[in-house]
């Protein structure tokens, strides 16, 4: 199950979109922004009700 998420870079601002796969359950990986192509760090949480992701600066 892909989805798109729209979120806002920790480091630049900007508006990026991540391509989400809430089918293989909880996980955590780097992306790195599509603008500043600096690494975020993704954190996806999925439970019955659906999924949520989270984004953070790579050094926080």
């Amino acid at each position: 199950m892909l989805e798109v998420e729209a979120l806002s870079c920790p480091y630049c601002g900007e508006q990026i979109e991540l391509l989400v796969d809430a089918s293989g359950g909880d996980q955590r990986y780097i992306e790195d922004c599509s603008v500043c192509c600096r690494p975020i760090e993704v954190a996806l949480w999925v439970d019955a009700q659906g999924y949520q992701v989270q984004v953070k600066r790579e050094d926080e």
